[in-house]
């Protein structure tokens, strides 16, 4: 069975860092694509980052050039590293995965297989 799960989560303060993990198992991650997900208070879920099976990113409007996303496949994992957090940043984190095309991004929830039961960000001002 497939699953995904999230860690690093907490509180933090405005302009501080955190680094979330989706470790995988159940199955090998190495070739799919992954992006993380994120869903404030009283807001959709909207995509942050993604990472193709072929380690090529992508990332949303209001997180480039403060967050990077990352995997390590001998680690079956993938990581997203925040830095200099807004309190608008504040939301629970999903990591997310498709194993049938693994070559493409795609910022569409809908278009992820698997999915994690999220890590909860919350950043102070």
């Amino acid at each position: 069975q497939v699953q995904l799960v999230e860690s690093g989560g907490g509180l933090v303060q405005a302009g501080g860092s955190l680094r979330l993990s989706c470790e995988a198992s159940g199955r090998t991650f190495s070739s799919s694509a992954m992006a993380w997900f994120r869903q404030g208070p009283g807001k959709e879920r909207a995509y942050v980052a993604g990472i193709s099976g072929l380690g090529r990113t992508y990332y949303g409007d209001s997180v480039k050039g403060r967050f990077t996303i990352s995997r390590d496949s001998s680690r079956n994992s993938m990581y997203l590293q925040m830095n200099s957090v807004k309190p608008e940043d504040t939301a629970v984190y999903y990591c997310a995965a498709n194993m049938a095309f693994a070559a493409t991004l795609n910022t569409a929830s809908s278009w992820y297989e698997h999915w994690g039961q999220g890590t909860q960000v919350t950043v102070s001002s």
